[in-house]
């Protein structure tokens, strides 16, 4: 038939629905939601679903900016970062210069672009899977994505070096995706200060723990606030639904209980490291709750299968050139990852 769309589709981390499995495969947080979201969730009142969410998402917008330290005009939400992600390609990218992002990062970048027809150019990180900092200045391009700390590698790119990119391109948005965040690294916050040109992405699916719930938002400046709500309510204005906004505010407002829990995974991370370090393996350094590691002793394809026979799911990208020697381990609770270095130390 004519017309129709052609596209390598994102392929998203398995989602097995076996009992008794250790799933590290997927970045979701290791711990239960705040209890403050399973009340609210006990507590809502079902007759309330009649009537349609809100547009504009105040309570929840005020709550954040709160946390942030930003103005209530800052802030948009959407159905997961990735919706925001998409709403802000087709708001910012709409010039004939190519948009810019590392070679690899978030997969989901190259299908939005090639979805929207919007140019784009993978950069290639180094060696050492580093983001370069002079490979996003003195280029032309029609805007800037990075994910930091970067996904699938964990490493984060401090702040001085991502205002660099910053300022040297104030012509063009530079989106800073903070998935993160808030297990490691300096946020890109502090520049909304001194830069119109910067907007953030953020989501409640990891550091929150309701990936299933599917709410995220974006942070930047009035002026790129705009562009963005009315692309929005061109399309889809009613993105987020009253029961997921009316959880995502009270895991807001529960600060003291995420940053325990994901301080415990940000340990639990470092322990796992070092224990794979023992083994030989090489394993990048992660600010994240995910770690990138290439075994030793075994190819990352045989360690991968080796694993799922034991019910254990990690991630292997595959055919993926520079990724083919390693495999994503999400962190799991401390006994989840003892009893992944026990398996794997089966195995030598």
């Amino acid at each position: 038939m004519k017309g129709l769309r052609k596209i390598a589709p994102y392929v998203a981390g398995a989602q097995p629905q076996e009992k008794n499995i250790i799933k590290i495969n997927t970045n979701e947080n290791a711990f239960a939601p705040s209890p403050r979201v399973i009340k609210a969730l006990s507590d809502f009142d079902a007759n309330n679903l009649r009537r349609y969410s809100s547009l504009t998402n105040d309570d929840l917008r005020d709550a954040l900016a709160k946390n942030l330290g930003v103005s209530r005009d800052q802030l948009i939400i959407g159905n997961g970062s990735d919706d925001i992600l998409a709403l802000a390609f087709l708001s910012f990218f709409n010039s004939d210069a190519p948009i810019l992002f590392p070679d690899v990062t978030y997969g989901f970048y190259k299908v939005w672009a090639e979805l929207f027809r919007i140019p784009f150019t993978e950069v290639d990180l180094s060696d050492d899977f580093e983001i370069v900092t002079s490979d996003y200045i003195g280029r032309d391009n029609g805007g800037i994505v990075l994910t930091n700390p970067n996904a699938p590698t964990g490493i984060h790119k401090t702040l001085d070096e991502v205002e660099k990119i910053v300022a040297a391109n104030q012509d063009m948005v530079v989106i800073i995706d903070e998935a993160y965040i808030n297990f490691g690294g300096e946020s890109a916050l502090p520049l909304l200060k001194k830069y119109e040109n910067i907007f953030i992405t953020r989501t409640f699916s990891k550091d929150a723990a309701l990936a299933g719930l599917r709410v995220g938002y974006g942070i930047g400046s009035p002026k790129l606030m705009a562009v963005l709500n009315a692309v929005k309510n061109s399309y889809n204005p009613y993105s987020v639904d009253m029961v997921a906004e009316r959880l995502a505010l009270a895991a807001t407002e529960d600060v003291a209980y995420y940053a325990q829990v994901n301080h415990e995974i940000a340990e639990t991370r470092d322990w796992f490291s070092d224990e794979l370090r023992a083994l030989g393996f090489d394993v990048l350094p992660s600010q994240t709750n995910f770690i990138l590691t290439k075994p030793a002793g075994i190819s990352a394809a045989d360690l991968f299968a080796f694993l799922q026979s034991k019910k254990i799911y990690v991630r292997y990208f595959g055919g993926t050139t520079r990724l083919s020697d390693y495999l994503r381990i999400s962190i799991g609770t401390q006994d989840e990852m003892a009893k992944v270095v026990q398996v794997i130390g089966d195995v030598f």
